[in-house]
């Protein structure tokens, strides 16, 4: 019976804070695309690395350039 003046004023207020959660997460707009945020990532790991390369080739041709020049 002890028991019980603890548990009931921790499961409200455990459900307090994840109505908070849940109140947050939609206000914060964690639910707007739920359809394109997987594809997204790998979208976005693919463009770095397009710029990587970019980067490289652009500093190979600046070298060579050089190079030529000198």
């Amino acid at each position: 019976m002890v028991s019980i003046y603890l548990l009931i004023p921790l499961s409200l207020m455990l459900f307090v804070v994840a109505i908070w959660a849940i109140v947050y997460a939609v206000k914060s707009n964690q639910f707007e695309d739920l359809d394109n945020a997987p594809d997204q990532i790998i979208l976005d790991d693919r463009q770095a690395r397009r710029d990587t390369l970019n980067h490289a080739r652009q500093a190979n041709q600046n070298n060579q350039h050089h190079k030529d020049n000198a």
